[in-house]
């Protein structure tokens, strides 16, 4: 089980602005993740909770509103999602997360 950011750090204005990545799984099984942010007063990303397909990919996009410049980070925590699991949301609740990847989030002035 694999799960990857691309790219795997985060840089945007801290006057405001959006940047997408792509989360690849490189493994052979579903995957279900979630997404925390340490800074949900600043950034709002979409979307929060999701599949990822064996050997396919799911965009994500970090957008951050106007703030002072400063260092946050995003946590994508994964599993191998439950075979007949439609709602990302509420069958990540019933999981133990197997994984995490870190996304490092600079707004810069």
């Amino acid at each position: 089980m694999s799960l990857t950011a691309d790219p795997p750090a985060c840089t945007v204005p801290a006057a405001g602005g959006t940047s997408t990545h792509k989360l690849v799984n490189a493994g052979a099984d579903k995957l279900i993740f979630k997404i925390k942010s340490s800074n949900n007063n600043e950034y709002r990303i979409t979307p929060v909770f999701g599949f990822v397909d064996p050997s396919g990919s799911k965009d994500i996009t970090i957008t951050r509103t106007a703030g002072a410049p400063k260092e946050d980070k995003l946590v994508i925590h994964f599993a191998n999602a439950p075979a007949d699991a439609t709602d990302a949301q509420a069958a990540f609740a019933a999981l133990t997360p197997a994984g995490n990847i870190t996304i490092p989030m600079s707004a810069t002035a």
